[in-house]
């Protein structure tokens, strides 16, 4: 099966695009490759691009205690399990204390580190990070990978409280998503809202070996889902067939 997720508002589109990128920078982080080491540097100053939002921070912080409050409120409820309750809780406790002990925005501890900005200033130039460039990062490129690896994980290690806020928060949300088992009639589904109910992600699953991909629009009265198939040269066009999918909205 193969997962697509579509976000309804621009709070909850930047969070996947910060969670992306912590993905890819936990990926590239693992290897050897001093040009893998390069992209992971690469990857961590989008993170830190992405989270300059002036917002982002107090955002995460509001959804966290609206999350915790709300839980909060199925304390003694028939059918509540309490040991569960508690541990949720306490994921949000401890993500939400990490991100509010971070001083200013995240990444604002790298912002200081002129090496680091340095190459920051060169890296989207083409080729602007050769050797004759930047000799002390070509100088560092050439240290052993677990010595790299170790510098690499002390720089993410001041945005790890993000990571962690963005784990707890969109877990909880496509936590409260059931899946539907749905029939796209002729590759082409649309479903009505509920008024005064306010969705935040539609996750669309389906069959990974179908070579179909998923056109989703939606907004806070109508989703539609239109199953594509690209052409030869990579272009999609309508599938037209009856496509089995699953659909889940998120509040």
């Amino acid at each position: 099966m193969v997962l697509y997720e579509y976000p309804f508002n621009e709070g909850i589109r930047t969070m996947l695009r910060l969670e992306h990128l912590f993905d890819r920078l936990g990926v590239l982080v693992a290897r050897d490759a001093a040009v893998d080491h390069h992209f992971a540097l690469a990857t961590l100053f989008e993170i830190m691009d992405v989270a300059a939002r002036a917002d982002l921070k107090s955002d995460l912080l509001k959804e966290l205690d609206r999350h915790r409050t709300q839980l909060q409120g199925y304390r003694g409820h028939p059918g509540v399990e309490e040991a569960a309750l508690d541990a949720v809780v306490a994921r949000i406790d401890h993500a939400f204390d990490g991100l509010n002990q971070l001083p200013g925005k995240a990444g604002h501890g790298l912002a200081g580190n002129e090496w680091l900005m340095s190459i920051r200033s060169r890296i989207n130039i083409p080729g602007g990070t050769c050797e004759f460039d930047l000799p002390a990062y070509y100088a560092w490129q050439q240290h052993e990978p677990a010595r790299r690896r170790a510098d690499l994980e002390g720089w993410m290690a001041t945005l790890t409280p993000l990571a962690e806020a963005l784990q707890v928060l969109l877990g909880l949300l496509r936590d409260s998503g059931a899946p539907q088992r749905l029939v796209a009639s002729g590759g082409q589904y649309q479903q009505s809202l509920p008024a005064g109910r306010s969705y935040q992600l539609l996750r669309v699953h389906f069959d990974a070996g179908s070579g179909l991909v998923p056109e989703i629009t939606g907004h806070r009265l109508l989703v539609s889902v239109r199953f594509m198939r690209p052409d030869a040269e990579g272009r999609l066009r309508h599938a037209g067939t009856d496509t089995t999918f699953e659909l889940a909205l998120c509040a």
